[in-house]
């Protein structure tokens, strides 16, 4: 019997992991696999481990692993492979296959753009753009992010696009933002590109307030998987 196995990267934070779990109940039932579970690589239950318990419990015989990640980086590359080798081994009569992160794709730098668009709505050249990631040390996720702001401005018609991170790589998002901040002169919009809520895109929503306190026109676009493209593309990797 086939199976679908989820696998997000998990938070500390309730609201991130609630958007998650309803996110990928929107997205079953687009799916039409019998059974579908849920997992998390850490900080949120059930592990990887106990999602795959569940499918083989209700008769799973073939899984389908779909990773919740944008980009492939050290969990696609190391650490979920890892999991899934050693659950291999334990479990050698159930059929693995482990479909791809997002990747920089057209139709979802596409549905940034209309976010950008929801939240502010005409852009002038004058705008800015700042695109937050999550950050890595991968040079693959690094030259992904240079292809996602390559993408942005010709979509938004704008030459102020840069991008920045959250952690592990450079530039940082505080002295980005601040940059950006003192050489606009029309509207700042910044896209956190991430998935789900957390204690990362709460540090970004408190600097922004900041900002705006200070009667800066400063916008934030809100999480990706608010964009129906986003579940459409999940429902693709599933099916």
């Amino acid at each position: 019997m086939k199976a679908i196995l989820y696998i997000g990267h998990g938070t500390r934070s309730k609201k991130g992991a609630d958007e998650a779990r309803s996110f990928i109940a929107r997205v079953s039932e687009c799916v039409d696999v019998p059974i579908q579970e849920i997992s998390f690589l850490e900080l949120t239950d059930p592990s990887i481990e106990d999602g795959f318990r569940q499918c083989v419990k209700r008769g799973a015989t073939e899984i389908t692993v779909v990773p919740l990640f944008l980009l492939a980086a050290g969990h696609i590359k190391q650490d979920i492979p890892n999991v899934l080798e050693s659950l291999s081994e334990r479990y050698p009569d159930i059929s693995i296959v482990v479909k791809d992160p997002f990747g920089v794709q057209g139709k979802i730098l596409d549905a940034v753009a209309e976010l950008v668009r929801e939240t502010v709505g005409t852009m002038a050249e004058q705008d800015q753009v700042l695109i937050v990631g999550r950050g890595s040390s991968d040079p693959d996720t690094l030259a992904d992010f240079s292809l996602i702001v390559s993408g942005m401005k010709k979509r938004l018609d704008i030459t102020g696009v840069s991008v920045c991170f959250l952690a592990a790589a450079e530039p940082r998002f505080q002295a980005s933002l601040t940059a950006v901040m003192e050489k606009a002169e029309g509207k700042v919009i910044v896209i956190p590109y991430l998935l789900f809520s957390g204690l990362l895109t709460a540090e970004v929503t408190s600097e922004i307030r900041k900002w705006s306190k200070l009667g800066r026109e400063i916008y934030h676009t809100g999480i990706l998987s608010s964009h129906r493209v986003i579940r459409d593309v999940v429902v693709g990797r599933a099916t």
